[in-house]
């Protein structure tokens, strides 16, 4: 089996050694059917990025137009003012050294996610809600987020509009992963396109391709080792608790490409969704190896898991009688950012260790 030692240091590693700065990357330094890079009528090219050379104190590539979801964003000059409304961006905008200008952050940013260094630098920057539903769904004021003066606003949560925003001066950019029914299956090429995305925007072209580089050596190092594991069925589940619906992740998932890469299949990978509510008859039909099951907010892994095998008749499925069910924090899955790879890692490792037991 592949160890640990075999792969290129983690994220974390890579952050601890200065890799970032190597780079020139200093420290400080759910929605429509459209992705990114549709091009259009307007002068704007396939990229999505309107055309012309910059002028004195503009950047290159500014004003830009750029696809998201089924939506145009117009921006004169890379954002100054950010305000974050999702917690999967912050590894992406610190890896290509833009995360000093979010101004106001929103949601549940676990520790887990980020080094110590990182989790110091977001404790410090002012949260404006940290109140989720059952569902995982950040609650918060639209007034709120406008009183920031933001240009730019990550994350679009119910309450919050885009037309609100934009009369107030900021443009929302919505991850691609949660734009909708996206026309192609999951794959890593999301997060390539994602962190390019983030480099037009920020006028940070250099260091997202960096950035790409150094995640896609690791996505290469367990796809190389996922030949040594015996091929195996998993389900990727999110439970609303309390006794809400249960979810399972398809195609357009994230959750797929990880799999795929892992060399396991995704027993509902073959359902041209990104998430779909699930009932227990489908989920003991397809009875899969292995179980993992997301989780956020104040909900922990092993209250997570405890919903899922309290279910109907769930406790009987394979992977619970085998004790094969892997709890992991929902950004480490969903949606396309650097956190994926910290969950393909995880779920590697996780895998490798079974195969011992």
């Amino acid at each position: 089996m592949a160890s640990r030692a075999r792969r290129p240091l983690p994220r974390r590693a890579l952050l601890a050694t200065g890799l970032l700065g190597a780079l020139g990357l200093g420290a400080s330094a759910c929605g429509g059917v459209d992705g990114p890079g549709s091009g259009g009528s307007d002068g704007a090219g396939a990229d999505g990025t309107a055309g012309g050379g910059g002028s004195a104190g503009v950047a290159d590539g500014f004003p830009l137009a750029l696809d998201n979801c089924a939506e145009r964003l117009l921006l004169e000059a890379p954002p100054q003012r950010v305000v974050l409304l999702e917690s999967s961006p912050v590894t992406l905008l610190e890896g290509i050294g833009v995360l000093d200008r979010v101004v106001a952050r929103a949601g549940s940013f676990p520790a887990e996610y980020f080094t110590p260094e990182l989790a110091a630098r977001l404790e410090a920057i002012p949260a404006l809600s940290e109140e989720l539903d059952a569902t995982g769904h950040l609650q918060i004021n639209q007034e709120v987020v406008i009183a920031q003066q933001p240009d730019l606003v990550i994350g679009l949560p119910d309450g919050i509009t885009r037309e609100g925003l934009r009369g107030a001066g900021a443009e929302v950019l919505v991850p691609r992963t949660f734009c909708g029914q996206l026309p192609e299956r999951a794959s890593f090429e999301d997060l390539f396109a994602e962190i390019a995305t983030y480099g037009r925007l920020f006028d940070r072209a250099d260091e997202a391709e960096a950035l790409t580089s150094a995640l896609q050596e690791r996505i290469e190092a367990v796809q190389a080792a996922s030949g040594e594991r015996t091929a195996r069925t998993a389900a990727v589940l999110y439970p609303s608790v309390g006794g809400g619906p249960l979810y399972t992740y398809g195609s357009q998932s994230m959750a797929t490409a990880q799999l795929e890469a892992l060399g396991l299949v995704n027993a509902f990978g073959d359902t041209a969704e990104r998430v779909f509510e699930i009932s227990a008859e489908p989920l003991l039909a397809a009875d899969p190896d292995v179980l993992i099951v997301l989780h956020q907010g104040e909900t922990s892994g092993e209250e997570a898991i405890a919903e899922v095998t309290g279910a109907e008749r769930l406790g009987g499925l394979r992977a619970v009688t085998a004790q094969a069910v892997l709890p992991l924090l929902f950004n480490v899955v969903e949606p396309a950012s650097p956190l994926t790879v910290d969950g393909l890692e995880q779920i590697a490792d996780w895998l490798d260790e079974q195969a011992t037991i």
